[in-house]
């Protein structure tokens, strides 16, 4: 019985094909690639990462680095153009908003760890920060411990807000605990004297405080209460996607493309009142840039 054998060279070539497919499969290049769009999930006042400007506008650091990883998706799709589709989302719906299939990314300010990591993935961080606190000007709070029998808000559905009420039950402050429904009204309550202060990303604070109409009357005070490593959001069980991501914030990384963005948005004016944070790249950050990794140890 003679039998018929394929070419030797066959299993090479489906491979080769089978290779070259699986770089455009997944669920979520599947979508961008026929709907012909990205969607992009930004927040309102994570200043500057990620906020709106008086025309509803979506800018910042993170922002910035999403639009690199969408043209870093449009060209391996080899699509000739890709629209750019933004969606709000606040700290209570972000994870959500990912996970569900609302957004492709979440460009903001979001930590990666082990707890969200159940629900949706992360690529390199762009940010390693702390959570630290923001007071009044003329306040004598310095670090935690000062705020025992006082109240302090953080915002809804961040990992500041779990880090504290867990030191207040372990530490028995007795720290009454507020909640915001994002960092702006936070920032208000301490000013208008319905918080003795606000427990959150220093970063963050500190940009908040220079977007306020007298930003002296503000500080950020004491230790770190935690370490965030911030990381763009996207969808969990898709490797294709998360692999392209990763290699455009790698490349980004070691070209220092990054680095230049981030100067744009820490060092120089932003908008919308065109004022420095004049903040430099932490040693954090630098350290971990030296071998960029979504691998984080928290």
């Amino acid at each position: 019985m003679h039998v018929l054998r394929p070419p030797a060279a066959l299993p090479v070539l489906l491979l080769a094909l089978y290779a070259a497919g699986s770089a455009v499969a997944g669920p979520t290049l599947d979508r961008i690639k026929q709907s012909g769009r990205i969607v992009i999930a930004h927040r309102e006042s994570s200043v500057p990462f990620s906020y709106v400007l008086p025309d509803k506008k979506p800018v910042g650091y993170a922002v910035d680095l999403c639009l690199r990883i969408a043209e870093a998706v449009r060209k391996r799709l080899e699509l000739k153009t890709l629209a750019t589709e933004f969606v709000q989302v606040t700290p209570a719906s972000r994870i959500a908003a990912v996970a569900e299939g609302k957004a492709d990314l979440e460009c903001g300010s979001t930590t990666n760890n082990a707890e969200r990591r159940e629900k949706v993935a992360f690529t390199v961080p762009h940010y390693i920060t702390g959570a630290r606190y923001l007071v009044r000007a003329d306040s004598q709070i310095d670090d935690l411990h000062h705020f025992e029998g006082k109240k302090l808000v953080s915002t809804k559905g961040t990992t500041p807000l779990k880090a504290i009420d867990q030191a207040n039950r372990e530490r028995l402050l007795g720290i009454t605990l507020l909640e915001a429904p994002d960092h702006a009204r936070a920032v208000e309550m301490v000013e208008k004297g319905e918080a003795d202060g606000f427990a959150m990303d220093d970063v963050l604070l500190y940009g908040l405080v220079a977007g306020r109409p007298d930003p002296t009357r503000l500080k950020v005070v004491g230790k770190f209460l935690t370490i965030e490593p911030l990381a763009i959001m996207l969808p969990k069980g898709d490797p294709e996607f998360k692999k392209i991501v990763d290699e455009e914030m790698k490349r980004l990384v070691t070209s220092r493309e990054a680095h230049a963005i981030y100067e744009r948005w820490f060092s120089k004016p932003i908008p919308p009142k065109n004022t420095a944070l004049n903040l430099p790249m932490n040693y954090l950050l630098k350290d971990f840039w030296k071998y960029p990794t979504d691998q984080v140890p928290y």
